[in-house]
C-alpha cells in the first residue's frame, strides 16, 4: 500500500517535470500543443484526480518561473481532468483526446475570457470567444502527437503496470 503510494508520487513528479522542461520547448506563440500531449498522456496514465493535479502544479510553475499568464491554469486544468474522465468511463485512447479537446478547447478556452479580463483589469479587444481557435489548435496538434506516443507506449510492460497502479487494476484498450 505505501509502496504504490510512492510510487503514485514518484510518477507524478515525473509527469510534472516532462511538462515543464517540454512545454516550453515546443511552443508557438499563444498555442501550447506539447501540454495537451502531457493532458493527454496524464489522463491515460495518471486518471483523473492525478492528472490534474499535474496540469495544475505545472501550471503555477510555468506562471511563476516563466511569466505565462494565468491562460496557464484554465488551458491545461480543465483539459487534463476532462482528459482523465473520459479515458476513465470511455476506456479508449480517442475518449482522452476528446476530453482534452472539450476541456482545454471549449471549455478552457471560453473559462479564460474571464480570467484575463481579471487578470489584466480591462475588457478592450477581448472577446469570449478570443481564445477558442488558439485552444483548439493546440489540443488538436497536441492530440494527434499524444497518440503517436501513446500508441507505442501503450505496449510496453511498465506503462500497463503503472497505470493499473491509478486504475485499481482495470485493463484499458
Amino acid at each position: 500500500m505505501e509502496k504504490d503510494r510512492i510510487h503514485k508520487l514518484t510518477l507524478l513528479a515525473l509527469m510534472i517535470a516532462l511538462d515543464v522542461v517540454l512545454s516550453p520547448l515546443m511552443r508557438i506563440e499563444g498555442m501550447a500543443p506539447m501540454s495537451s500531449v502531457m493532458n493527454i498522456i496524464a489522463g491515460v496514465l495518471l486518471g483523473p484526480f492525478y492528472g490534474t493535479m499535474m496540469a495544475l502544479v505545472c501550471a503555477l510553475i510555468r506562471m511563476t518561473m516563466l511569466g505565462i499568464p494565468p491562460l496557464a491554469l484554465t488551458g491545461a486544468v480543465f483539459g487534463a481532468f476532462f482528459a482523465g474522465l473520459f479515458y476513465k468511463f470511455g476506456r479508449k485512447l480517442v475518449w482522452s483526446m476528446v476530453g482534452e479537446i472539450f476541456g482545454t478547447g471549449i471549455l478552457g478556452s471560453l473559462l479564460s475570457y474571464p480570467v484575463m479580463v481579471w487578470f489584466t483589469g480591462s475588457q478592450q479587444e477581448l472577446y469570449w470567444l478570443i481564445y477558442m481557435p488558439r485552444f483548439i489548435g493546440a489540443t488538436l496538434i497536441g492530440s494527434a502527437i499524444a497518440f503517436v506516443v501513446l500508441v507505442k507506449l501503450k505496449e510496453t510492460k511498465i506503462f500497463k503496470r503503472w497505470q493499473r497502479l491509478f486504475f485499481e487494476g482495470r485493463r484499458f484498450e
